[in-house]
């Protein structure tokens, strides 16, 4: 074949290549932090694909009980369902020997052949993984098809799910530049760092539009915003420890208090006793969904748990913040990423199980008073986030695909 003739089938394959849908299977979920990033990821693709008269078609691979099932039934995402199994796992390794993680380690293999007659019937283009339990059958699915398989890791250290599938991953991406040095040589050679994918709307937020959205009059514009969230369900220690030093931080603060819904009767009783002007400058909500973006845009500081979604949104936003880890996360994960924070000058970590109001109060004090401490935090925090982690985890995935960005 001459030269000519060569080119001419590249440009027929380019031809076919782009007019053909590109076909991108997802796995992962249980929790938002391994759902949330692969959705982003995934409408990232779309648009950035749609852009190029190219349309994408997802399949997400999950189990039926888990979060991701509902999150694709209500975007329209086709979802299919196998059977996985969880390791409950515990620090003396006999204790894992328990009857529960004998049974589900059973459901393992019927999981891979589920997951291998969906991968070979639906033939993707790429595997998308960003971890949890059903993640391992179907990226161990992939490979027996032969399909490249990208995984994503959200927390500093590699899960377990992603610690298994690493091992024949096409690219690993991570989310931080301090995972690399902790991976083993030959998959640091596979991995880059991408950041964790956060929603677009999360970084287009207003501030004025959370005043008006929240019903937030009473606040003192003279006065920073502090911003306390346990997450979705509200957290009963952070709830416990704020209400505590309450009238103190409502001197300093004006605050929205996310406790979750079962907790929210409570905190308006408490709310009740407040002397009238701090009352004024208080708003405990059960839930935040749409307001999020404006209400991150209103916030001066934050006052949460470490999840990995959490610490991508605050780094990308850059807001300072003060992390109560989950002290039961698995692997321990959220008190590693809010320690590796705060090592960084980029947030304020309260880590043990012993962490009191007073010890809260210490490390929101200084940045209520001292602005210039808050945009020094800030700034770090900024210098951390990865805002366009999505952008990077798309490359990541049409690079493992074969396919030209």
């Amino acid at each position: 074949m001459n030269k000519h003739s060569a080119a001419r089938v590249g440009a027929q394959h380019d031809t076919q290549t782009a007019q053909r849908p590109f076909r991108l299977l997802v796995t992962g979920g249980g929790t938002g932090g391994h759902t949330y990033p692969a959705l982003t990821a995934i409408r990232t693709l779309q648009a950035r694909l749609a852009d190029q008269g190219r349309a994408v078609e997802v399949l997400w691979v999950g189990t039926a009980a888990g979060l991701e099932a509902r999150v694709t039934a209500d975007q329209g995402i086709p979802f299919e369902p196998v059977a996985t199994g969880k390791i409950r796992r515990a620090r003396n390794p006999l204790k894992m020997l328990s009857r529960a993680n004998m049974t589900d380690m059973v459901r393992v293999p019927l999981g891979v052949l589920q997951a291998r007659s969906v991968v070979a019937r639906f033939r993707p283009d790429v595997v998308l993984a960003t971890g949890g339990y059903v993640a391992v059958p179907v990226g161990v699915a992939a490979r027996v098809c032969g399909c490249p398989l990208v995984i994503h890791e959200q927390t500093l250290r590699l899960g377990l799910a992603n610690r298994v599938l690493a091992r024949f991953a096409a690219r690993v991406a991570v989310s931080s530049e301090s995972t690399l040095p902790l991976l083993p040589p030959q998959i640091r050679k596979l991995a880059v760092a991408t950041g964790n994918p956060v929603r677009a709307e999360v970084l287009t937020g207003d501030a004025e539009r959370a005043v008006t959205a929240l019903g937030v009059q009473g606040f003192d514009g003279a006065l920073p915003t502090v911003y306390v969230t346990g997450g979705a369900q509200g957290a009963t220690q952070i709830n416990e420890l704020v209400s505590a030093i309450l009238p103190w931080l409502l001197e300093q603060a004006n605050v929205v208090h996310q406790c979750g819904t079962a907790s929210l009767g409570t905190q308006r009783e408490r709310a009740a006793e407040l002397p009238a002007d701090l009352a004024a400058r208080y708003l405990p909500v059960g839930f935040v969904g749409s307001e999020l973006p404006d209400l991150f845009a209103l916030a001066d500081v934050v006052v949460s748990r470490s999840g990995a979604g959490t610490i991508a949104e605050v780094t990308a936003l850059g807001k300072p913040a003060v992390f109560i880890p989950l002290a039961s996360s698995a692997g321990g994960e959220q008190a590693h990423n809010a320690r590796h924070l705060a090592e960084q000058g980029a947030a304020s970590a309260l880590l043990g199980t012993d962490v009191t109001a007073a010890d809260l109060r210490d490390a929101v004090a200084p940045l209520l008073t001292d602005p210039q401490r808050r945009r020094a935090m800030a700034s770090r925090a900024r210098e951390l986030g990865r805002p366009d982690a999505a952008d990077r985890l798309v490359d990541v995935v049409l690079d493992a695909a074969g396919e030209r960005r």
